[in-house]
């Protein structure tokens, strides 16, 4: 009798990369957010909502993705979301410094009402012009 294989928790990754099954996520890229230095980290969640919203918010005009993902090394709370915003990390939200393996893509979902996806840009951008820094920065 074979024994049961274990299955990895997924989580998403909501982008405007064109990416393939099997491709890996890394750090490095130009980052969405912040000062848009090469990213330190990438970033995961286990809720489809906040993934909406990082595909929705990404720099370019390419088509929105959500790629389901695997963590290649370990994660941690995002620090901008958990312990700035939101105690206890109800949005699921986390970073890595290792790679994620793209496993599958999320075909179907619905966006933000464009109305939600202007707000939430004009309030990022509001925070740029204050000067108030991502901790995902540092």
């Amino acid at each position: 009798m074979k024994s049961p294989t274990p299955f990895a928790q997924t989580y998403f990754h909501g982008t405007k990369a064109d990416l393939q099954l099997g491709d890996y996520i890394e750090p490095g890229n130009n980052s969405n957010y912040g000062e848009r230095k090469n990213a330190k980290y990438i970033f995961l969640t286990a809720t489809l909502d906040a993934a909406i919203w990082g595909a929705e918010l990404a720099e370019g005009n390419g088509k929105e993705h959500i790629y389901l993902v695997e963590p290649t090394g370990e994660i941690e709370n995002d620090p901008d979301l958990t312990d700035k915003k939101f105690p206890g990390n109800p949005t699921q939200s986390f970073r890595s410094q290792h790679p994620f393996r793209i496993v599958g893509e999320v075909g179907i979902w619905n966006g933000h009402a464009p109305e939600q996806v202007k707000a939430m840009k004009d309030a990022l951008e509001k925070l740029k012009t204050e000067g108030i820094r991502s901790l995902n920065d540092e």
